[in-house]
């Protein structure tokens, strides 16, 4: 059986960082959006990535930023995976030599394997809830009918996901992985250990074979 992969986003500080992957997050994102409440600075994501243990993947989401500042954090932090939230092009997302993945925004009626095959190079792709001045991380969930069901890209399925619909929400949208970030929080950007571990045994208890 296919085990659903997780991705703990929004990470602010390294013991957060260690708590996720002892749980056994998949991968870890780190905010580079000056206007999120859950952004850091490269100094900070040098000290959360040294604290994540081996295999873990660590991703770096950006929003419309400059080829410049996306450079500059390469240069520094050791990001596995690049997500890009804003309005880039594919030869935008795919010249810096890091594997990369699209959020899609799931406006009404949005044309999802239109909008997938204008980037040919993703690695794969986020379903998010629109969002158009957070550009995630609001904690609200889109209607999950609006997904197409025969997909050929992978996908992430992110947006309002929390430890209680996990499960029900991976039984009805099989994706290749999930995305959480206000939902295992006491605090904006402050994850919480007790909210993580029932995040983690949501995913466990949907015991579904998503096919990927």
């Amino acid at each position: 059986m296919f085990r659903t992969r997780v991705k703990i986003c929004g990470i602010t500080r390294p013991e957060d960082g260690r708590c996720a992957t002892a749980h056994g997050a998949d991968a870890i994102g780190l905010v580079f959006f000056s206007d999120s409440p859950r952004h850091v600075t490269v100094a900070t994501a040098m000290e959360i990535t040294a604290a994540i243990d081996p295999f873990v993947t660590i991703v770096g989401l950006f929003v419309n930023a400059r080829a410049s500042e996306i450079e500059q954090v390469l240069g520094q932090v050791p990001l596995d995976l690049l997500q890009f939230h804003g309005q880039e092009r594919n030869a935008d997302c795919n010249r810096f030599g890091v594997p990369f993945i699209k959020s899609i925004a799931m406006r009404p009626d949005i044309p999802v394997p239109g909008i997938m095959s204008s980037y040919p190079d993703a690695r794969g792709f986020l379903l998010d809830t629109w969002q158009p001045q957070t550009h995630g991380g609001g904690g609200q969930a889109f209607d999950w009918q609006q997904i197409p069901a025969d997909l050929e890209s992978p996908f992430i399925l992110a947006g309002g996901l929390d430890p209680e619909n996990v499960a029900a929400a991976i039984r009805q949208v099989r994706p290749y992985a999930v995305d959480v970030s206000s939902g295992v929080e006491s605090a904006p950007g402050i994850k919480s250990a007790d909210k993580i571990s029932a995040f983690m045994n949501g995913v466990s208890s949907s015991g579904t074979d998503t096919g990927n």
